[in-house]
């Protein structure tokens, strides 16, 4: 079948968040827009989907005080949001593998490795303010703090290995989804300023502080119905063609004569497209350079939320368990309960090997260490596998390796002449969520209309 032929003044690729923000500023400018998007649906890495006739959450679904670009975004589309429970004690496993019930923000540790939680997370709040978000890479002490792992440094910093495990915790499982000594200091400390400090990333109640009624896909589909046919679904670019006449955006179904294109997809998908004239060197060194971290998000919902009636919040860590976190995700107005548990990194390596019901079976074990022996048998179970979606293959966003970051992070969004980027991985402020990837197809709209004027 021969492509339709289209014409437009600029192509966006990838209807996720970056990509359907791209394009409805594009449209408030009053140019002409395609969206073309290779899956089925729009929204990316967020995912609203039923599963044995649970609604879940597969993709991105937090909301915090901070991301003032989505909550203003979800104020304008007159959408409402609820927030996580949190009612009860949270439940903590140390080193030493002893459960522990505590309240507030201060893990049930010995007072030695409290204090030391507490002074390195003074130090990383202390590198934050001096480095920020935005230009990281232009910090005086970049190339010092990118070319130390984060691993490494902290080890530096303290002899306490709880406390500096538990710190990684915040950064490497939780956030980056990589090993601690795969990515630098920069990294970490740009990950944090993304949130506007280390200290909101070791509060879960401020980073994961709300949902979205409906899901956070919703906020997607809203964005594309109000683009209506300007968006292609099942669509996936193969080749960019580029020149000082135009763009022209070629796919299996739709071709698009364009004066400008944004490539609003994660980092490790830029290859996935040809383009001529090739990219130059500096982008084919910078992509190779940017990867995937990997998570196994859980999702076990059972008949009632059981922890509840026991006084418990469903919040659980743990320092050296498979599930490193684990907490209520029941969706708004449902009766049943049900938890959202990780496993990150090197812990999802392992338990990939296994057959799918012997990793079920040490997942939920892990989770039951938390909450108890009901946890074993969920009424529904899920695991979100975004390392094998064709279109994604990691989570949460690709990060740099050691060095790269200091070396490139200053050319990530720079346009290749007609060619545009945009998405969460490329964001400041909102780094790796919703709220960064709005930012940047914003922006990146902004330059478009600039370049168009």
């Amino acid at each position: 079948m021969n492509p339709v032929e289209l014409s437009a003044d600029v192509v966006v690729v990838g209807a996720g968040p970056a990509g359907l923000n791209t394009a409805r500023h594009l449209v408030a400018a009053g140019h002409d827009v395609v969206v073309l998007e290779a899956r089925d649906r729009v929204g990316g890495r967020t995912w609203t989907d039923e599963r044995d006739g649970v609604t879940l959450e597969i993709g991105g679904q937090w909301v915090s005080p901070d991301q003032t670009e989505l909550l203003g975004l979800l104020d304008e589309l007159g959408m409402e949001t609820y927030p996580r429970y949190r009612e009860g004690e949270n439940v903590h496993i140390g080193a030493d593998g002893v459960r522990r019930t505590y309240r507030g923000d201060v893990f049930p540790v010995s007072d030695s490795t409290a204090k030391e939680i507490a002074r390195l997370t003074e130090l990383m709040d202390d590198l934050v303010a001096a480095v920020g978000a935005t230009e990281p890479w232009a910090h005086p002490r970049a190339r010092e703090l990118d070319t130390i792992s984060f691993g490494d440094w902290l080890r530096r910093q303290s002899d306490d290995e709880e406390a500096c495990t538990t710190i990684a915790l915040f950064i490497a499982g939780a956030m980056l989804t990589k090993p601690a000594h795969a990515f630098s200091t920069l990294q970490a400390v740009l990950m944090a300023a993304s949130a506007g400090s280390f200290t909101h990333l070791t509060d879960e109640c401020f980073i994961l502080d709300r949902r979205v009624i409906g899901g956070m896909q919703s906020v997607s589909e809203r964005l594309a119905a109000d683009l209506g046919d300007r968006v292609h679904l099942d669509t996936p670019v193969r080749t960019i063609r580029h020149g000082e006449d135009g763009v022209v955006v070629e796919s299996d179904r739709v071709t698009v004569r364009a004066q400008r294109v944004v490539v609003a997809v994660p980092p490790p998908l830029f290859s996935r497209i040809s383009y001529d004239p090739p990219l130059p060197r500096r982008q084919h060194q910078m992509h190779q350079h940017l990867s995937m971290g990997l998570v196994i998000k859980v999702h076990a919902t059972y008949a009632t939320p059981f922890w509840r009636h026991d006084g418990l919040s469903g919040t659980g860590f743990g320092t050296s368990t498979l599930v490193q976190e684990v907490y209520d995700n029941t969706i708004h107005g449902d009766d049943r309960g049900t938890l959202v548990a990780f496993v990150a990194d090197e812990k999802a390596d392992a338990v990939f090997a296994l057959p799918e019901e012997e990793r079920r079976a040490r997942i939920l074990e892990s989770i039951a260490q938390f909450l108890g022996e009901q946890a074993l048998a969920p009424i529904a179970y899920y695991e979100s596998d975004w390392g094998s979606e064709e279109w994604t293959r990691g989570a949460y966003a690709a990060s740099f390796d050691l060095g790269g970051l200091a070396r490139y992070g200053a050319d990530q969004r720079t346009p290749v002449g007609r060619i545009h980027w945009a998405c969460s991985d490329l964001a400041a402020e909102g780094y790796q969520h919703v709220d960064g990837a709005l930012r940047s197809g914003r922006a990146a709209a902004a330059d478009v209309t600039a370049a168009l004027a």
